[in-house]
This record gives structure tokens, sequence and C-alpha cells, in this order.
């Protein structure tokens, strides 16, 4: 019996063994699972610069490594993101060129202007990258980073510019634009893209929850107000968020990019249908329960059931989603909930309101349906509107930021007559016109910069010394370029600290600076890695003593200002159209800090309600003897409980009006924007009354 036992308990060890090497397994194959796109993108920067470094050896470029430099600089994980960034690079580099060229041309014969004009150009590209958004911001600051290149290289350890400046632009010119057309070969051959897979995936969950609210909020108007309100706050922050993988998915295709304007129109359309929605729950709530179920099962029967089964975001509901027909049935219950004629003004309100909802959903399904379906056929290709800037002041204390650490870098160069201190003057230049943007997240990343500028100089050190002695071939040195650049994609691919990994690999290229005709000089490696190290460590500093406002202050004045606008609406002057106030406040809503609560951003959307409703009123009142003129002073002037006084003094009015034919419509719509403006006010009194005596 005890050797049975014995051989039953080894029998079972061996089997617990074996199902340990099995999990052990099974956690090895995981491992291996997730980490294969973070290799992939890896290889991918090693295959970028080692093409980009290829070409420009073979066209025997007096630096190729600024083509290698600039194929890791734009390499990104996905597609689109490394086509579009490639592009507003080659933008940035020709007209950074363009303008160094002017300088010089302007100032020959002065090195204190040619520096200060340097430092200027800096300044008006930080400020320029702060007012774009996403890759064309970092197109901005690619103009300043070229410029200040080719500059650089014009001057000697103390001296002026020479006579070589329109040579050394060519010369850096096509060498920054064969790195980026190697990078974007490289991942055009690897990847098929997905931005807009992701992106048709993303319309249709907000569709689908945006849909689904709004029929809540007309089925049961019971619900308590809270659970939805939070929802709908919570789908403003993830419509903002759509903008960079909007860019993403533009820079895959030229047919998207074509119609950049129909996704464009699409994302606002889902700030118009929350906006709708926000107005309806506003007023439901404020109904005694059967008259809220009274009005809202009249606009139920104006409402196609179809709309309740957009529920879901997978393959087969993208493709019921793009077809032609849900289109047309949204299209039609518009008309359908415009048209439909009422004596009543909350029923007014909320058929409008309804209607402004279904259109939203209806443009987000024109973009849906040319992300999905390929349409041929969008509703419209080209936005003629001119952008709005939300907010001047973080522009021009990046640009003044940027002004005073040029102009410092160029102080330290030459009071210290130091070899590579133009070095340091391009390194600062680049760290502190890119992180600008950054805003609250600027100083971390420029000391993440600083870090990887740090940790690069160590390991091209390593590299150049130790290994590339070693090496006799092109191969060679592409094979040692790879035990880097490798580690470094993949680490970086992962989307933390993008600043560290940002920076590790273009720094490295330059510092190895490869050459067909190697030199080995460790005194001039040593004082380039320390002016790089330095540049970034002055742009950290820059953010530490000038730092950019705080989210907490942007937050503030982007409500400011719009409160102000809103008062200058009432008081007959600002935007005299809704769509020219709804694009002003889009542009706010974008601009809004991430760390902005969901209250800030509810009052946001109130505001585009009561903006346009005064935008009516003010209309009406050319047409109808009402006397609004109260209302509007009171509003103007941010005194709610007068305006309120008034406003229900003008609805008093407007009921005794004879109503007939068209004057029955233009005075129930009245009516219905006193009634929306009148809870708006109600709602968010503390931020519409404020700063004023009431």
């Amino acid at each position: 019996m005890t050797s049975i036992t014995r051989a039953l308990a080894g029998w079972r060890s061996l089997h617990d063994g074996s199902d340990r090497w099995r999990s052990i397994e099974a956690q090895l194959r995981a491992a291996v699972a997730a980490s294969s796109p973070a290799l992939l993108c890896g290889l991918r920067l090693s295959a970028s610069v080692s093409l980009a470094l290829f070409v420009a050896f073979w066209l025997q470029l007096d630096n190729p490594y600024w083509a290698g430099a600039s194929a890791a600089a734009v390499c990104q994980p996905t597609l689109g993101a490394s086509f579009r960034k490639g592009w507003y690079r080659m933008i940035g580099t020709v007209l950074g060129a363009s303008v160094i060229l002017v300088i010089t041309g302007c100032f020959v014969q002065s090195r204190a202007a040619f520096l200060v004009s340097i430092a200027l150009w800096g300044a008006v590209c930080a400020a320029l990258s702060t007012l774009l958004r996403n890759f064309a911001s970092y197109g901005a600051a690619l103009a300043s980073t070229t410029a200040i290149i080719i500059g650089c290289d014009t001057l000697g350890v103390t001296g002026g510019p020479d006579g070589q400046t329109f040579i050394l632009a060519v010369t850096r010119a096509a060498e920054i634009c064969i790195g980026i057309v190697c990078a974007g070969f490289i991942l055009a051959a690897t990847d098929f893209g997905g931005a807009r897979r992701r992106l048709a995936t993303q319309f249709a969950a907000l569709l689908s929850d945006i849909q689904g609210g709004l029929a809540r909020t007309l089925n049961t108007p019971a619900v308590q107000p809270e659970s939805l309100q939070s929802i709908r706050r919570a789908l403003v922050g993830r419509v903002v968020a759509l903008d960079p993988i909007v860019e993403q998915t533009i820079g895959e295709s030229s047919e998207i990019r074509y119609h950049s304007a129909v996704l464009a129109q699409a994302s606002e359309g889902l700030i118009d249908a929350l906006v709708g929605w926000q107005a309806i729950a506003n007023h439901v709530v404020r109904l005694p329960l059967e008259l809220a179920n009274e009005r809202t099962r009249a606009v139920r029967q104006l409402v196609p059931r179809d709309l309740a089964t957009v529920e879901q975001c997978d393959a087969p509901t993208l493709s019921s989603l793009s077809s032609a027909g849900l289109h047309r049935t949204v299209q039609q219950a518009v008309r359908r909930l415009i048209s439909t004629p009422t004596s009543i003004p909350s029923l007014r309100l909320l058929l409008d309101q309804t209607a402004v909802a279904l259109a939203g959903l209806s443009r987000t399904l024109v973009g849906l349906a040319l992300l999905v379906a390929n349409s041929r056929n969008p509703v419209s290709r080209r936005d003629h509107t001119r952008p709005y800037i939300a907010d001047w002041l973080p522009s021009l204390i990046n640009g003044g930021r940027a002004f005073v650490t040029i102009g410092a870098a160029e102080i330290l160069w030459i009071v210290t007559a130091w070899p590579t201190g133009t070095t340091c003057i391009i390194w600062a230049a680049i760290a502190v016109v890119l992180f600008g943007p950054k805003s609250d997240l600027a100083y971390q990343s420029a000391a993440g910069y600083c870090a990887g500028a740090v940790i690069a100089a160590v390991c091209a050190a390593v590299i150049k010394f130790a290994v590339l002695p070693q090496c006799e071939s092109f191969a060679c040195l592409c094979a040692a370029f790879a035990c880097y650049l490798t580690l470094v994609g993949a680490l970086g691919s992962r989307g933390r600290f993008p600043a560290l990994f940002g920076v590790m690999a273009p720094s490295f290229v330059a510092l190895v600076s490869p050459a067909n005709v190697m030199v080995y000089d460790t005194a001039a490696f040593y004082n380039a890695a320390l002016a790089l190290v330095a540049g970034a460590a002055l742009a950290a500093i820059a953010f530490l003593l000038m730092p950019p406002l705080s989210p907490a202050i942007r937050t503030r004045r982007l409500l400011a200002s719009t409160l102000r606008d809103l008062r200058r609406i009432a008081a007959g002057h600002g935007p005299r159209s809704p769509g020219e106030w709804k694009r002003r406040m889009y542009a706010r809503l974008i601009a809004l800090p991430n760390s902005a609560g969901p209250l800030e951003r509810a009052q946001l959307t109130a505001a585009v309600t009561a903006g346009a409703a005064l935008i009516h009123l003010h209309r009406a009142a050319r047409i109808l003897p009402i006397g609004l003129e109260p209302a509007f002073i009171g509003l103007s002037e941010g005194r709610c409980m007068v305006a309120a006084e008034a406003l229900a003094r003008v609805n008093q009015a407007l009921a005794t009006i004879p109503r007939k034919g068209a004057s029955l419509r233009r005075v129930i719509r009245a009516q219905a924007s006193v009634l929306a403006l009148t809870e708006i006010l109600d709602q968010h009194a503390a931020y519409f009354c404020a700063g004023a005596p009431q």
C-alpha cells in the first residue's frame, strides 16, 4: 500500500507540475501576443531610420543624420498619424526654410538683428502652434525648428551669417523631406490603417448612447434627471475627444481628406444632438408628470420606431447605420417635427429641440456613411467657414516664453563662446515651441524630454565609441541602430511618457551623426551631447519659471468669454446667426481643458441654446410688438431676475397677439424661445447671473 500511495503522490505532483507549466506557457503566449504590436512599431522605427540613412548616403548629402532624425521624429504607431504628421512637417520645413532666407537677406550684415529675428520667428511659431490643433500645431512648431537649424548652421562660434544660407536651406530641407518620405513609405508598406474603422465605431457608439438617452427622456419623463444629466455631461467629453482620431482618419485616405468637412460636421452634429437633448430634458422635468407624458407622447408619434433600434456598435450595426434608408428616415422625421403645427409653446419647444437633436444625428450618419459605406455623394465637401480662436492669451504666453528662451540660449552662446552653443539653441527652441500647447503638461513633458536626452546621450556614446568602430558595413550600422531604436519604438508605442521616448530616437541619431566617413571625436561628441541636454534643461526651466495658464484659469476664461458674448448678443451685438454662434461655442468646447468638470461643460452647452434663443428673439422683435427691450437690457447687464420678470411679461404679451397663419407660427416659436431661455436661466442662474447685482 505504501508503494502504491507513493506512486499516486508522484503522479499527482507530475500532473500538477504539467498544469503549472501549461499555465506559464499560456502566460508567455499572452505576453508575446500583447507585445507584438509594440515590437512591430519598434521595427518600423528602425526600418524608417535605416532607409532614410541609406538614401541620404546614396545621395552623398552633407549631414545624412538629419534624414534619419526626421524619419525617427515622424514615425508614429498609426498610419494616419504618421502621414498627417509627415505632411505638416514638410509644410513646416518649406515654410521655415523660406523664412530664414528672408531673414538672412534682410539682416546679413547685422548679427544682433539676425538673432533677434530668429527669436521672434520662434515666438510667432510658438503662438501659432498653440492656436492650431493636432498635427497642424506640430507643423507650426517645425517651421520654427527648421528656420533655427538652418540659421544656426550659418553661424560660426561668435560670427554672423555667411553667404551659404540658400545652399544650406535647400540641403536641410531635402534631408528632412527624405526622412519624412522614407518613414511614410515604411508605414504604408506595413500598416493598412485602422483609424477609419475606429472612428466609425466611436461614431456608432456615440450615436447609440445619445439616441438611447433621448429616447429614455421622451419615453420616461419621470426618470430621475440627475442620472441622464451625468450621462449627457460625460458624452460631451467623449465627443470633444474625437478630434485627434478624426485627424488620423483624414491622414489615411485621400478621399476622406477631400471630404474632411463632412467629418467635422458629423462631430458638430453630435454636439447639436446633445444640446437638443439637454433642452428637452430641462423642459420635461419642469412639467407635471401627466402633462409631461402627454407632451412627450405627441413627440414620439412623429419619431420613427427605427431610431430605437440603433443600440449597438458592432460591425452589423455599422452597416445598418451607414444605410441611406436610415438617413432618409431621420431627415423625414426632422421635416415632420418642424412642420407640425401646434398652438402650445411647450409642445413647440419639444418639437423644435427634438428636430435639432435628430438633425445633428443625421449629420453624424452622413459622416458614418462616408467611413463605412464609402459614400460617393456626401452632403458637403468643403467647409469655407472662418475658424474661431477660443482664447488668445495662452498663445501669447507661449510666444513670449519661446522668445525669452531662445534669446537666453543665444546670449549664453555669445557670452561663453561655446563651440556647440548653436546646438543648445536648436534643442531649446524645439522643446519650448513643441511643448507649449500642452498647457498644464508642458513642464512635465519638458522634464521628460530632458531625461530622454540624457538617456539618448549615454546610449549614443556607447554605440558610437564601443560598437561602431567595429562595424565596416552599412548593414552592421543598421543592426547596431536597430538594437536601440527597436526597443525605444516598442516602449514609446505604449503611450506612456511620450516626451521621454519621443526625443530618444531623433536625438540619438543626431548625436551619433552617421556619415559616409565616420569621425570619432570624443571632445566634439561630449560638447554636442552637453549642448543638447543643456537646451532641453533650459526649456524645462523656462516652463518652470513662466508656467502656462492653469486649467482652472483657462476654464474660467472660456466661461467668462462665453458669458460676455451672450450679453453682447442680448445687447444686439455679436453673432447674428445661430450657426455662427454654434461654431464659436464648439471651438470653446474643444479648447476646454480635459480636467474641466462636467458642470462647466454643461454650462457651455446650455449657452449654445441660450445664444440661439436670443438670436431668434432679436429677429422676432423686428416683426412682433412684444417689448423685448427690458429683457434684453436685463440679460446684457447680467440681471437674471429682472430678465426673467421681463420675459414673463413678454410671454403674456405674446399670448394676446392674434394668431392666424404665419403669425401663429412666429408667435408660438417666439414663446418657445422665451420658454427655453427662461428655463436655462433658472437652471444655471449662478453662471448666467455671475458678477451682476440683482
